[in-house]
């Protein structure tokens, strides 16, 4: 029996997934969720033009920081609430004074609004859809003493299931733009790639708020960067199932375990201020795409460098464990 190559095993696993149509699954629910959303993005610019008789976005600008005005008023307003609001106040005017549409539209807005929204619970739940079961499901259809009785080493046959999952990872984050791109298309037009958008806004979490390093990008640059990071979070999150996936044998039990890190993610990120050690646990990293947008950190000394090293070393770590109990533990 001859030795398979690395692409040989990935193109094994790529037809085990094939055979189970999660993709198609996966792709049909995002199908679902871009329709939806952009319905709902359609209907707010037709309300708009009911109410206000006009889609002038300065003039829905100028609304819009009213209201959170009136909500700042209240005294029911949380203290971290009430610094969002603030913000989000200050950045609605540099954006008046510097007469830039935030919300160009188009469908690269929603592309940019979409990724945003979904980095952090969305993708990273799909990729768990895809990816949970890479090993685990070899102990659930038993064919796992098959596959180690093969000529090959342990370490290429998971490192053949890793680089799968990031192959799926970058499949994943494609078909995101493509959807999303084609299906608010329609509705909400097809421009806007070279609209400027503004970053560097600078805000802490006591509140403080600095425009001193803002400065334009064009949309599809932007863009760019927002898909990246989304691939980075995404890469991570299956990395960390792939090693859940080595341990736990019940695939259940493995997406049981990743859907808790992710949900309990936001949960910690609003209690960051509370507990400053939670800055270091993975899960509260995710948020990426808060740092180009400019918004406060949840816990002070987080930067975009910061996250992307904790997100890199929990990985790292989740890979190599991963390695070594395939390769050294009994795994049957």
């Amino acid at each position: 029996m001859s030795n398979p190559s690395i692409l040989g095993l990935i193109r094994n696993e790529v037809l085990k997934i094939h055979k189970k149509r999660r993709l198609l699954v996966v792709s049909t629910i995002l199908i679902v969720l871009v329709s939806m959303f952009t319905y709902a993005n359609y209907r707010q610019i037709e309300k708009q033009r009911e109410e206000q008789g006009t889609i002038d976005w300065r003039v829905d600008l100028q609304q819009e920081i009213v209201d959170t005005q009136n909500r700042l008023a209240s005294a029911n307003v949380q203290d971290e609430f009430r610094q969002i609001l603030e913000f989000q106040v200050q950045q609605n005017q540099y954006y008046l004074d510097n007469d830039i549409n935030p919300n160009y539209p188009g469908a690269p807005t929603f592309m940019r609004v979409f990724f945003s929204q979904g980095t952090t619970l969305v993708l990273p739940l799909f990729i768990i859809v895809l990816m949970a079961d890479i090993v685990s499901g070899e102990h659930n259809d038993g064919t796992i003493k098959t596959l180690l009785s093969r000529p090959v080493r342990r370490f290429k046959i998971l490192l053949a299931k890793w680089m799968t999952t990031l192959l799926y990872t970058s499949i994943l984050i494609f078909i995101t733009a493509f959807v999303s791109y084609a299906i608010s298309g329609i509705v909400l037009g097809w421009d806007g790639w070279t609209a400027p958008i503004l970053t560097g806004f600078q805000a802490s979490s006591t509140g403080t708020f600095s425009t001193d390093f803002v400065h334009t990008l064009p949309m599809w640059q932007y863009l760019l960067m927002s898909v990246g990071l989304s691939w980075f979070v995404v890469a991570a999150v299956g990395t960390i199932a792939l090693m859940i996936s080595v341990i736990v044998k019940n695939t259940a039990t493995g997406i049981g375990i990743m859907m808790a890190v992710l949900i309990s993610g936001p949960l910690l990120t609003s209690l960051g201020s509370n507990w400053d050690s939670s800055k270091y646990l993975v899960n509260v990293n995710f948020g990426l795409h808060t740092y180009l947008e400019g918004q406060a950190p949840p816990i002070d000394g987080m930067t975009l460098p910061f996250s992307l090293i904790v997100i890199f070393v929990w990985s790292l770590a989740a890979l190599a464990y991963a390695f070594y109990h395939f390769t050294q533990k009994d795994v049957y």
